[in-house]
C-alpha cells in the first residue's frame, strides 16, 4: 500500500473514531450522573494497559561494525519486517502516591538469501548458496514511582484535572546483528559464515511527567512524557512524547488512542568497532485499560 493511501485511511479512522466516541459520550452524560473523581482514593488502585504502537515512519542510522547504515521505514515495511512484538503498561497507586512499570519489547528480522550456479559453466551440477540475515531488537523494562502533584476542577464546568511527576530506572537491551553465509553444495557441502555486531544492556536513569483533564463525562485527554539516559550506559538520550485520549467506556474499562513520538541516541563499542542507535519513530499509539 503505498503512502499516501495510508495517510489517507488513517485519517478517515481516526476522524469515524472521534465522531463514535463524541456521540456515545454525549448519550452517556445524559443517561449518568457526575464523572467519579481522578484522584484515587486512600484503597490501592491497578491499571492494567496493554497498548499497540503502530510507527508510520522509523528514521535513522544502524551502525554495526562501524559501517552505519540510514534506516527510513513506512508502517507496511516495518510490518513486513516484524517478528515479534509485546507491550503493556502497569500502575498501582494509594493516594498521592503511585508505582508504575513499562514493559516493550519488539523484534525485527530480514533473511535474504538465493542459490547461484556458477557462472562460467551452470551445467556443473554445483550450487552456491548465499545468504545475509539481519536481526534488530528493541527491550526495556521501565519502572518508575510516581506522586501526584496536583490536582482540582475548573470554577465553571466542574471538569476534572491532575499533574503527576515520577523518576526512576530503566533497564535496557539492545540487539542489532548481522550474519552473512557462504556455502557451496558439493557432496557433504563447506560453508563460510561470518558474524557482525552482537547485543548491549544499560540501566539508566527516567524522569516522568502526565497531566490529564477531563472533556466530558467519559472522555479525558492526556499526555504524557519520558526521559532517561544522560549518557548512562552509551544512551545519550532516549524519550518520548504521547498526547491522547482516554474513552471510559465502561466503569472499568477504557479505549486509549493517540499520537506516539519516540527517540533513542544510544552509542558503545564492540570489538568489532563501533555500535549505535540512533532512531526516531512517530505514529498512532492504541491501547486498552482495566481498572480494579
Amino acid at each position: 500500500m503505498r503512502r499516501g493511501q495510508l495517510q489517507r485511511k488513517s485519517r478517515v479512522l481516526i476522524t469515524a473514531l472521534a465522531l463514535l466516541v463524541f456521540s456515545s459520550c454525549n448519550l452517556s452524560a445524559q443517561a449518568t450522573e457526575a464523572p467519579p473523581a481522578i484522584s484515587p482514593p486512600d484503597d490501592w488502585r491497578f491499571l492494567v494497559t496493554p497498548y499497540l504502537f503502530l510507527p508510520l515512519r522509523t528514521q535513522g542510522t544502524s551502525t554495526v561494525a562501524g559501517t552505519a547504515v540510514d534506516v527510513d521505514l513506512n508502517l507496511s515495511k516495518t510490518l513486513e519486517l516484524l517478528n515479534v512484538a509485546f507491550s503493556a503498561r502497569l500502575e498501582a497507586w494509594k493516594g498521592r502516591f503511585g508505582l508504575v512499570a513499562d514493559f516493550y519489547y519488539v523484534h525485527l528480522r530480514l533473511d535474504k538469501g538465493a542459490i547461484v550456479k556458477p557462472p562460467r559453466n551452470p551445467q556443473l551440477d554445483i550450487d552456491i548458496d548465499i545468504g545475509v540475515e539481519v536481526d534488530t531488537r528493541q527491550g526495556w523494562i521501565n519502572a518508575l514511582a510516581g506522586y501526584r502533584i496536583f490536582e482540582g476542577s475548573l470554577e465553571k464546568s466542574g471538569r476534572r484535572y491532575f499533574f503527576d511527576a515520577g523518576a526512576g530506572l530503566r533497564w535496557n537491551r539492545l540487539k542489532q546483528e548481522v550474519k552473512a553465509r557462504a556455502g557451496i553444495n558439493v557432496g557433504l557441502g563447506s560453508e563460510i559464515r561470518n558474524r557482525l555486531g552482537g547485543e548491549q544492556s544499560w540501566w539508566e536513569p527516567t524522569l516522568a511527567a502526565r497531566g490529564a483533564i477531563e472533556i466530558n463525562d467519559c472522555l479525558t485527554f492526556a499526555a504524557r512524557s519520558e526521559v532517561g539516559g544522560f549518557g548512562a550506559g552509551g544512551n545519550d538520550l532516549q524519550w518520548n512524547l504521547l498526547a491522547g485520549f482516554d474513552w471510559r467506556v465502561w466503569d472499568t474499562t477504557s479505549l486509549r488512542f493517540g499520537y506516539l513520538y519516540y527517540s533513542i541516541d544510544y552509542s558503545d563499542r564492540l570489538s568489532d568497532g563501533r555500535f549505535a542507535y540512533d532512531i526516531t519513530q512517530h505514529g498512532p499509539y492504541i491501547a486498552v485499560t482495566w481498572r480494579w
